[in-house]
């Protein structure tokens, strides 16, 4: 950079020019803010910028654009005169290339219901946090969280609308996926840091803004090839800038595809497209129009436990087949949920600013998955496929070894049979269904399925008060129309599917009583059908002040939350409590914040954030049993949740610093799971009481605390370190309680068929989600020739196995073949300990390259960005869970001490080595 110093203007400041690097072409609308102040200039189309009245000496001068790296600039302001900067040079931000590789989908995220969403690791892309950016790029591959928080605490936004899901809190980054180029412009604040926008939750948020006279003018093309959850990519964008008759606009398509992802049947199709048109009406009306279409299809990895990863490998699946000669997987996800959204923009002032809007959302959900009758399991990995079915058995006269055949040879013939019959049998199923006597399928498929009609309406206010003083308020309403229901998509060769429920006889299995003793065909809905409809309301408001030394922030929050569930089917286990609507409920919430930045010295500062709401519980906990009555989770609270954080922060020319100390606690929180039991329930027939169940744990409390390092030193001109850490504790903090739902026991006079086990034994557990420990080193080298090099090794650390609450109750001690609930003789505290410690994962090394280049031609930009993930293809769990199906003492204990058990964990994997390459051209 080219500084000089001209004394010719009156006054105490600086001026400059901002040009690209490559085109030394001036940047319009770049920012310039003079680090702790509330003094920022915007560039002209010129590229330059004034400050005129700034205090005498030292100072920071922070310039910053989208796509490109941040200048920090060190300046010694004199009284009365105006130094002249010259020339300030900004480089491209390689990281934009690097987003594109960001691995933001994992099987252990989708829940069968429709609730999941993608990992965290989207929510990082508009932070240039060094900490951050590890997490993102590096840790993200191991499904690390920030702080151990899942996505639903963070708010993402687009124009100031809450993206987040009503029914489960979280956001579905697959609505606007393979849409980077047009989400580029984006807005993070940290924690419960102070976001312009909303309250947000204790984990971030992130605003993403699609206003197309923002975006950058010029076109953009690139193409990518990599070896993860799809093969290729291709996108291109274009955006006009704004005319001299006051139109902008914007728009991006993109195409993402694989025959199979790095895991065994996994397909993946994806198609994007974007459109944003602004049209300036005069100097303080704007309107603007954009319109995302995003839908994607992918086929799923199933979890596995350690004995089919032995036998088939770490990649296997179990939820494909071939069919004609082709791969099928019968787990298909598909997501289509248009976004439509007009946005006003009012300048009222030159200090004042409200932005308003209408979002529409609709679409549709679905999750595929075989469904069967009177038929054997197709599962080539249910239980009784695998060798260690035999090898687990025991003799139940005397609960010692198997004494029939001997079973390690009826095992070894189990391991050859699922070796050669290791995939699902499609023909078989066809074959199946072409044979039975009236044409009824015996194997279908089907999706569970979910079409949401979702309006928004929401307006944000930002003023400039006073000179120190700036007010964010804002206010959003929301109703929402969710149809859930299960659509058949596939009759297999059969003529048509008899629709009731397999586990029930006479008028209980009836999935509709209005209807009876149907016969269903392709595209019909069947098994359940309902409606859940919501009406949201939050306001909030927030002051900033911000003063010589010290800078703070109050915020408040209100919301009120109305959900009611609508039964389109009149079922047969709940004749009474499961047709038309039933009661709504509603929750109300408040909240508080604060904090507040010192300012030791201009490059030191000392910043604490506090915040403490409730939160309505989200509609999945709600209803806990939807597809089957209107029943409503009994004594369901709102959530209280608070957090705490300070930071020690440096920030100089070349070494920026963060270290932070926080804690987190969430109470009241409620959790709903769904599995076939054995042995939970007494009854009279000697079995156990084995039922699908449906597992609702309330009161749980989780408390998090840990420490954040980041750090980034900028050794020479061209070579970057970088260092950052995490390590948390992230536990349970109480002893929750358990209620079963057992729809065996439903009846008209026991319409909530519940069984309270009381409290689970969890405190001090730890949570699971991700490794609580993470450390990176890294080595970045830039050319001035404009290519560059980078490596970091990551160092990731305990990861636990997500535990079953009802296996640490009472419960798990009483013999339920016992009259009078006697505990089984044969138990003890101690083995009860060692069976039912919390399995932690291995920790692991990932090393990670990274590397591009680019060039300039005439006036285009010719690139390429290239990575490759885990050099030394390590083996590693992303994820895992206990199965709950054996759920008392000595079931748990036979299946274990056999060395083979059945119903061992089920385990997620990461990627081995991977890649990702990127070529573009902008123009």
């Amino acid at each position: 950079m080219q500084v000089c110093f001209v004394f010719a203007q009156t006054g105490t400041g600086f001026s400059g020019k901002v040009v690209d690097s490559k085109t030394q072409k001036p940047l319009q609308n770049v920012v310039a803010t003079i680090q702790n102040s509330n003094l920022t200039e915007i560039t002209d189309a010129e590229g330059k910028f004034v400050f005129k009245s700034v205090p005498a000496g030292s100072q920071l001068l922070v310039v910053k654009s989208d796509g490109y790296k941040d200048q920090l600039l060190a300046i010694d302001v004199e009284q009365g005169k105006i130094l002249d900067l010259g020339v300030v040079v900004l480089e491209e931000d390689v990281t934009e290339e690097q987003q594109l590789s960001l691995v933001t989908i994992t099987d252990n995220d989708l829940g069968d219901d429709n609730s999941g969403s993608e990992s965290t690791s989207g929510l990082l892309q508009a932070s240039r946090d060094a900490f951050q950016q590890a997490a993102a790029f590096n840790w993200g591959l191991a499904r690390f969280r920030i702080r151990g928080l899942d996505n639903e605490n963070a708010t993402t936004m687009i124009n100031g609308v809450a993206m987040n899901k009503i029914y489960d809190g979280r956001p579905q980054w697959g609505n606007w996926g393979g849409l980077n180029d047009a989400t580029r412009n984006q807005e993070f604040t940290m924690g419960s840091a102070p976001s312009d926008y909303t309250f947000g939750g204790i984990l971030g948020t992130q605003e993403i803004n699609t206003r197309a006279s923002i975006y950058r003018p010029g076109s953009r093309v690139s193409f990518s090839g990599t070896n993860t959850n799809y093969s290729w990519r291709t996108m291109g964008t274009h955006a006009s800038g704004m005319n001299k008759n006051g139109w902008a606009f914007v728009v991006s398509a993109s195409r993402r595809w694989a025959q199979e992802g790095y895991f065994e049947g996994t397909d993946y199709s994806a198609n994007s497209v974007f459109a944003s048109v602004e049209k300036k009406i005069n100097e303080k009306h704007s309107l603007n129009f954009t319109s995302i279409y995003a839908e994607n299809s992918r086929g799923r990895n199933s979890p596995n436990t350690d004995e089919v990863n032995r036998i088939a490998g770490y990649r296997y699946n179990s939820y494909w087949g071939y069919q004609d000669g082709k791969k099928r997987n019968s787990r298909d996800r598909d997501v289509t949920e248009p976004i439509l959204m007009l946005n006003h923009f009012w300048k009222v002032t030159n200090k004042t600013n409200i932005t308003s809007g209408i979002t529409h959302q609709f679409g549709k959900i679905g999750s595929s998955r075989i469904d069967n009758q009177g038929a054997d399991n197709p599962d080539p990995t249910y239980y009784r496929n695998l060798p260690s079915y035999y090898t687990s058995l025991w003799n139940p006269d005397d609960y010692t070894d198997f004494q029939g055949d001997d079973p390690a040879n009826i095992a070894l013939a189990a391991d050859a049979k699922f070796l050669n019959n290791r995939q699902l049998n499609w023909n078989e199923m066809y074959q199946a269904n072409l044979s039975t006597a009236d044409g009824h399928s015996a194997y279908i498929l089907y999706e569970d399925r979910t079409d949401d009609k979702l309006w928004t309406a929401n307006s944000v206010i930002n003023s400039q008060l006073a000179d120190n003083i700036v007010l964010n308020a804002g206010g959003t309403f929301k109703s929402l129309k969710s149809h859930n229901f299960a659509n058949l998509l596939d009759l297999l060769g059969g003529q048509y599917y008899e629709d009731y429920d397999n586990f029930q006889v006479g008028n209980e299995q009836q999935s509709d009583l209005n209807n009876p003793n149907r016969k269903v065909g392709v595209g019909d809905t069947f098994a359940y059908n309902y409606n859940l409809m919501a009406t949201t309301f939050e306001a909030f408001t927030q002051f900033k002040f911000t003063y010589k030394k010290v800078d703070f922030y109050l915020a408040q929050t209100y919301s009120k939350n109305q959900y009611q569930r609508e039964g389109l089917y009149k079922n047969g286990l709940y004749p009474t409590n499961s047709f038309g609507k039933g009661d709504k409920i509603s929750f109300e919430n408040f909240g508080f914040k604060g904090g507040l930045t010192y300012k030791i010295t201009g490059r030191h500062f000392l910043n604490f954030n506090g915040a403490y709401f409730t939160k309505a519980p989200t509609m999945r906990n709600v209803f806990p049993n939807a597809r089957l009555n209107n029943n409503i989770t009994l004594g369901i609270e709102n959530e209280n949740i608070s957090s705490v954080d300070a930071s020690y922060v440096i920030r100089t020319p070349k070494f920026k610093s963060r270290i932070t100390a926080y804690m987190s606690s969430i109470k009241n929180a409620t959790e709903t799971s769904f599995f076939f039991g054995e042995g939970i329930f007494d009854d009279d027939n000697g079995d156990g009481g084995d039922a699908f169940v449906a597992e609702t744990v309330t009161n749980i409390e989780k408390r998090n605390i840990g420490l954040e390092l980041g750090m980034e030193y900028q050794l020479t001109s061209t070579i970057k370190l970088t260092a950052n850490a995490a390590y948390g504790e992230y536990t349970y903090n109480n002893n929750p309680n358990v209620v079963l739902n057992n729809d065996n026991l439903a009846s008209p006079t026991n319409t909530n068929p519940i069984i309270d086990f009381g409290q689970a034994n969890l405190k001090g557990y730890r949570l699971s989600g991700g490794p609580q420990t993470a450390a990176s080193f890294g080595i970045e080298y830039r050319d001035p020739k404009f290519w560059w090099i980078g490596a970091n090794a990551n160092y990731l650390a305990n990861n636990y196995l997500d535990v079953s609450a009802l296996l640490r109750t009472q419960n798990f001690f009483r013999n339920p073949l016992d009259n009078e609930g006697l505990p089984f003789p044969e138990a003890t505290n101690e083995r009860a300990k060692e069976l039912l410690k919390q399995k932690e994962f291995n920790n692991f090394t990932l090393v990670n390259l990274t590397g591009g280049k680019s060039w300039k031609i005439k006036s285009s930009t010719f690139g390429f960005f290239a990575s490759l993930n885990n050099v030394f293809d390590i083996q590693y769990k992303t994820g895992g869970f206990e199965q709950a199906r054996n759920a008392n003492f000595r079931e748990v204990n036979q299946d274990v001490s056999s060395g083979t058990p059945a119903f061992a964990p089920k385990y997620f994997y990461g990627f081995g080595r991977s890649y990702f390459l990127n070529l573009y051209v902008n123009f």
